[in-house]
């Protein structure tokens, strides 16, 4: 018998306040149609080839070269969420500015940020990828058409994050604030079922680090540092650590919220020549895995800071983060 539904599950979440008007819980199953039509269209696999996995002919605002599914996902989102009335504008990664819905539409009190594929250089080799997703509310004062620095809010102020990550199964994850709940989609019925409640990161591991494809560029300390963890030696003699790179930050984020550890994303020198502070995007990356890793316990810390209270100036903006297992993550920042 099916379990409890990811509908079932926020229309309970919804009961918790006696003011809410259910709009978040309509934008949240928007979202999470989007991720299934995704999902299918992902089963296909090199059979769809030319349509779904090749190169797009176009580059995005970061200038990355597209593939298809980023702009198929991308206008994916757009259809499931933009005629629903909950929403007032969107904001992708994909995209240079916002998208601002048409005067007939109309028009809700929340903005969603996205970043449609996370990972989308791995499709080729049928390996993890993502979606990330944040909801904000509109400024109180705000009227008329929403302007882009409606957007520019630092993450404390995200009512909702989340993730979708495709692999074996796919698997739904977010955050209202009241702790961090995955759901497993059941190809049967074409649900996501609670299958992972309350998660919680262990507040210690000393093993797993992730991302840490840019470390030879890292200052010496944290070299030595992550050579000692890596190799046993050193202050950590005997205990080796398990060193992880995917090329996917929700494949990356979703083993830590699992099994616990390190997520580091870091500046390298390519991004410095380019006047890059990092390479992850602040609004569709670091603020809503930030927040998901602090209501599963854990820790997001991005230039000594808490990476929630990071300011934003731009759309686009790009920051260095370290999340993870609190323990772990306090050690390694102390090490800089």
């Amino acid at each position: 018998m099916i379990g409890t539904t990811i509908t079932q599950f926020l229309i309970e979440e919804q009961k918790r306040y006696p003011s809410a008007t259910g709009d978040l819980t309509s934008v949240i199953n928007d979202i999470v149609t989007a991720c299934k039509t995704i999902a299918a269209a992902m089963r296909y696999g090199a059979i769809a080839d030319d349509e779904i996995l090749g190169v797009a002919s176009t580059e995005n605002v970061q200038g990355e070269t597209q593939k298809n599914l980023d702009v198929i996902a991308n206008r994916l989102f757009l259809k499931c969420t933009e005629s629903g009335g909950h929403i007032a504008a969107m904001a992708s990664e994909e995209m240079e500015t916002i998208h601002r819905l048409s005067e007939d539409d109309p028009r809700g009190r929340y903005l969603l940020l996205y970043d449609p594929v996370d990972g989308s250089s791995n499709l080729h080799e049928n390996a993890g990828f993502g979606t990330i997703f944040s909801i904000l509310r509109r400024p109180e004062d705000a009227t008329g058409q929403p302007d882009v620095s409606e957007f520019l809010q630092a993450g404390v102020n995200q009512v909702c994050a989340g993730y979708a990550i495709y692999g074996p199964s796919c698997i739904f994850v977010i955050t209202t604030g009241n702790g961090v709940h995955g759901f497993t989609l059941d190809p049967l019925v074409g649900e996501f079922v609670l299958t992972h409640p309350a998660i919680s990161i262990l507040p210690s591991t000393t093993r797993l680090y992730a991302n840490i494809a840019w470390a030879s560029q890292w200052d010496e300390r944290l070299q030595r540092y992550i050579w000692d963890r890596m190799k046993g030696t050193g202050e950590f003699a005997g205990v080796e650590a398990d060193l992880r790179w995917s090329r996917c930050m929700v494949a990356d984020i979703h083993r830590v919220l699992m099994s616990g550890g390190v997520y580091v994303s870091a500046a390298n020198q390519a991004l410095r020549d380019r006047n890059h502070t990092g390479v992850t995007r602040v609004l569709y990356e670091v603020n809503p895995m930030a927040l998901i890793v602090e209501q599963a316990g854990g820790v997001a810390v991005s230039r000594g800071e808490r990476a929630l209270e990071l300011p934003v100036s731009d759309l686009h903006q790009r920051g260095s983060v370290i999340m993870g297992s609190r323990d772990d993550v306090t050690d390694f920042v102390n090490r800089r």
